[in-house]
């Protein structure tokens, strides 16, 4: 089964997300900030990231700079509220594969995850 790392420091938004993912009959595990991702993916494999921004400890562009220095890369979908283009320049930039805005998120989820799964 596809494992999914959904990084959100709202507990809300990582259980719709979750749930979504249940739904698609895919592996969802939780991390609520870039530094508990980072140990995650120490203990583990996961095939596909779902990255907020803006969150305590560390937020999305600092964790996306950190995952770029790794080995085996996955793919990073950046979502966020905040449709700002300097930020997509950004991530994209930091090797974010998409920007993902939060409210389309649930509409797009099951043709992005056929797409990087």
């Amino acid at each position: 089964m596809k494992c999914v790392a959904i990084v959100d420091d709202d507990p809300r938004i990582r259980e719709l997300i979750r749930d979504e993912l249940i739904d698609e009959g895919v592996e969802p595990v939780v991390c609520p900030d870039g530094e508990a991702l980072l140990e995650l993916l120490d203990q583990r494999k996961v095939d596909l990231i779902l990255l907020d921004l803006m969150m305590p400890k560390m937020d999305g562009m600092t964790c996306l700079q950190r995952l770029s220095e790794r080995p085996n890369l996955v793919p990073v979908l950046v979502v966020t509220a905040f449709n700002e283009d300097q930020k997509r320049s950004e991530a994209k930039a930091l090797g974010a594969s998409d920007f993902i805005l939060k409210p389309d998120l649930f509409e797009l989820l099951p043709e992005l995850l056929k797409r990087y799964l």
